[in-house]
């Protein structure tokens, strides 16, 4: 039988202040409550750190924080699902220890902070509970550094903006979890607001609202239940195969700053140039998914459903066999969507190496989809995966209970 959930039964905020006082004392009035969204990533896939568009939405599944300042200099983090408590004193000079498992996140963002000037003049107490999955594509660990960044900002009065909240959450992962990622998946957590997907240029951080109006049709996110961990994967290699195709064009003549500066009609052109067969797919992927994201935008302002639907199934097969960062479950999940009466579209969303797909769906036609793609997910794969509808959602944010 199909999970209609990501992580199950779903966590009701609400509750969490209380909770937090059963673990640290105090009143649930002394308590501030955040919450910090994941997203998908309707096209534009691995060209966000190549100076591309793309084209993200938050959605209504969401990070939750409590915290709290505290009389002393300490520093304790605890999560209501995974066992165990982390200890620091802000004096601490942070660094990277695999035993502090989630806790790296957070005092990478720590030292961001502290590095750009923002001081802690007391300890804080934090508890946390996600209806996110752990590794799986729709950017947990962003929305954990961003929701975090941005409860540290507004407990403390630092004032940081959302751009820079987005910016931080990016140099912790680049400087502190040796996560080369663009920006985007931090961008749009940030920034995101309900009813819109934005197209964001990440080689300037110009950025645009988009109404996302799908009528009948939803999204519908499928989890392969494959974790990975981007730090483990070809993430990193994929970025410097990007590095090399730009600089040997460059080496031709190309003058560009980065790889989404390169036309179709250019890289028709300059591609002889890329005599490593890999290389040359991978510029491919580049250029033409940076392509379809200006086709997809176009799409929905004009409301033509079918046009996006086409245009993620074109994306998929490029992640597939030109980028090569799907793998036998998303393709499985994919692929199989794609045949199923009602779905216009489908492709993987994120770094890809397991994590999540996404499928358009016609609102009828939702339950049976679920029931056939996870009864072959399940029997190609061994085990099912996980499903459920989204909407969009608001970027991080102060939750009032």
């Amino acid at each position: 039988m199909a999970n209609n959930s990501l992580t199950g039964k779903e966590f009701d905020p609400s509750v969490l202040p209380a909770e937090f006082c059963k673990l640290y004392g105090g009143e649930p009035s002394s308590v501030s409550l955040f919450a910090s969204p994941a997203r998908i990533n309707i096209i534009g896939e691995h060209i966000d750190y190549n100076g591309g568009k793309v084209f993200p939405a938050a959605i209504n599944k969401y990070l939750y924080l409590a915290i709290r300042k505290r009389a002393d200099d300490k520093i304790i983090y605890n999560d209501l699902r995974f066992p165990g408590t982390f200890e620091f004193n802000i004096h601490d000079r942070f660094a990277y220890k695999k035993e502090d498992d989630y806790a790296n996140y957070l005092n990478g963002i720590l030292s961001i902070i502290s590095r750009k000037g923002y001081k802690l003049d007391t300890g804080f107490e934090v508890l946390m509970c996600s209806n996110l999955p752990a590794g799986g594509g729709i950017s947990s660990s962003s929305a954990l550094e961003c929701g975090f960044a941005y409860a540290i900002s507004e407990l403390y009065g630092f004032n940081i903006s959302r751009i820079d909240i987005a910016k931080i959450g990016q140099q912790s992962e680049h400087e502190f979890m040796n996560v080369q990622c663009g920006i985007m998946d931090q961008f749009i957590i940030a920034t995101a607001k309900e009813n819109t997907a934005e197209v964001l240029d990440c080689a300037s951080l110009e950025y645009e609202y988009v109404p996302l109006i799908l009528g009948d049709y939803r999204f519908i996110v499928m989890n392969t239940n494959k974790k990975r961990k981007l730090s483990d994967s070809k993430y990193n290699e994929r970025r410097t195969e990007c590095e090399k195709g730009l600089s040997i064009l460059n080496e031709n003549g190309a003058q560009l700053k980065n790889l989404c500066e390169l036309s179709l009609a250019k890289f028709e052109e300059l591609k002889g140039k890329l005599t490593d067969a890999v290389i040359q797919k991978r510029v491919k992927h580049v250029v033409t998914e940076n392509a379809r994201v200006y086709e997809a935008v176009d799409a929905l302002k004009a409301g033509d459903l079918k046009k996006l639907g086409a245009l993620l199934n074109a994306s998929h097969e490029s992640l597939k066999n030109d980028y090569e960062v799907s793998g036998i479950e998303l393709d499985t999940l994919a692929e199989t969507a794609q045949a199923q009466d009602g779905c216009i579209g489908a492709r993987m969303t994120g770094a890809g190496f397991g994590g999540c797909a996404i499928a358009l769906v016609h609102k009828d036609k939702v339950d049976s989809f679920i029931e056939a793609v996870d009864k072959i997910y399940a029997e190609k794969i061994g085990y099912s995966a996980g499903f459920f509808s989204c909407s969009s959602g608001n970027g991080v944010a102060r939750l009032a209970f």
